[in-house]
């Protein structure tokens, strides 16, 4: 079968959940996927961040592959041998007391949202059922229903309600609207360090170093989701370490399998995690034993082969030249690492026609709200590679 062949079956097998580019990959490795027709595409996204080591890498997949061959799900009814490894390994590397392990993203945030609430009332007494959570606008932190509750994009909500109560929008980057929300029962504040589905956003110098102070200041746990962010992508293990903070939970997913399976992970302190007791919280697949030896192995691929590096010089050196580029559809560049925005005058006629042309040059990205590219490679990528890139991406940029 080619090309065409597949997308019928799946627009007509498939829920149309999802608008993809019109490439159907059949194998990967490194920062180059192929498609069932034999083309070669370099990898400008990254699946969302998930594959900062790159795809198939051998030392994930060799991880993989041994653990799939001794056991694979226990369940947390009983222990496993990887399971404490990864607990320790990853609180050693980030310096927080404990961990909870799950396996999507929305998973994650969905736990520190309960971890939040639970301490709010049972540490700081809040009454109970009263406990407000602060989100900020344009966020983005997956689908479930509590989670697009408090999104502030209409088309996330449309259709899904009635809504899970307790949450409150503050203007993202805005000092002034969090100190407004915080009242007496505020329990924690959400926030990505920077925002990659609204286009890669980032907040001014200094707002999360102040914001992290107020909420200290009124007992309040300021929450950082680095799904997406972190791991590397920024260009530090995580965006926050640019302001020099440390959050008081920390959310992190996708890079942390190496994109080869779903693991995600809840950061904190006793303090917080500790408000857990058996029963009160889980899942199955969490914490089993081959996604905790593939994210092992993922983590010391990222430390190991100094990708968090990487991230940080190639993206400064990819930024730069895409700066470069004469091109009268560019209003902005933005980003940190290679998590790169590249948005849009509207007069473009809008990212997809752009990726679509990418795309047809072998390289692929993906359009975020409309009007912005995002460029986010794989953190193993080589100047050399992102050369080969910029070329298609100036030709593309420059046509009408």
């Amino acid at each position: 079968m080619n090309t065409r062949d597949y997308i019928a079956i799946e627009e007509q097998f498939g829920a149309h959940n999802y608008h993809p580019l019109d490439v159907v990959v059949d194998h990967a490795e490194g920062v180059y996927m192929w498609d069932v027709d034999g083309k070669k595409y370099l990898d400008c996204l990254a699946a969302y961040s998930a594959v900062n080591q790159g795809h198939c890498h051998p030392r994930i997949i060799k991880a993989l592959k041994d653990q799939a061959e001794k056991v694979t799900l226990t369940s947390r009814a009983f222990r496993n041998d990887q399971l404490p490894l990864l607990a320790k390994e990853l609180c050693e590397l980030t310096g927080y007391e404990m961990m909870l392990p799950m396996n999507s993203g929305a998973e994650a945030v969905e736990t520190a949202l309960k971890a939040a609430r639970k301490w709010g009332e049972k540490v700081k007494g809040v009454p109970q059922g009263k406990g407000k959570i602060l989100t900020c606008s344009n966020n983005f932190a997956g689908r479930t229903i509590t989670i697009v509750s408090f999104s502030t994009e209409e088309q996330y909500k449309d259709g899904f309600g009635p809504f899970t109560p307790g949450f409150e929008t503050v203007e993202y980057g805005n000092i002034d609207s969090l100190k407004a929300a915080i009242d007496e029962n505020t329990v924690a504040f959400l926030i990505e360090p920077i925002q990659g589905e609204a286009g890669i956003i980032i907040p001014p110098d200094g707002y999360l170093k102040e914001a992290k102070e107020v909420c200290e200041k009124h007992n309040v746990l300021f929450m950082t989701d680095e799904i997406q962010s972190g791991l590397g992508r920024s260009g530090k293990l995580f965006a926050f370490e640019y302001d020099g903070i440390r959050p008081d939970v920390v959310i992190i997913g996708k890079a942390l399998s190496g994109g080869c399976y779903p693991v995600s992970a809840v950061l904190s302190d006793k303090e917080v995690l500790g408000v857990f007791n058996p029963g009160d919280h889980g899942s199955t697949f969490g914490g089993n034993p081959l996604g905790a030896a593939i994210a092992r192995e993922a983590v010391k691929v990222l430390i190991e082969e100094n990708l968090v590096e990487n991230s940080f010089e190639l993206g400064k050196y990819f930024r730069s030249k895409l700066s470069e580029i004469p091109s009268k559809h560019v209003k902005e560049i933005r980003g940190k690492g290679l998590f790169i925005g590249m948005e849009l005058n509207e007069s473009s006629g809008g990212a997809r026609r752009f990726c679509e042309a990418l795309a047809e040059r072998g390289i692929l990205c993906k359009e975020t709200h409309t009007h912005v590219i995002r460029f986010a490679p794989p953190l193993v990528i080589k100047k050399e590679e992102i050369d080969e890139a910029l070329i298609h991406i100036k030709d593309v940029l420059l046509m009408d």
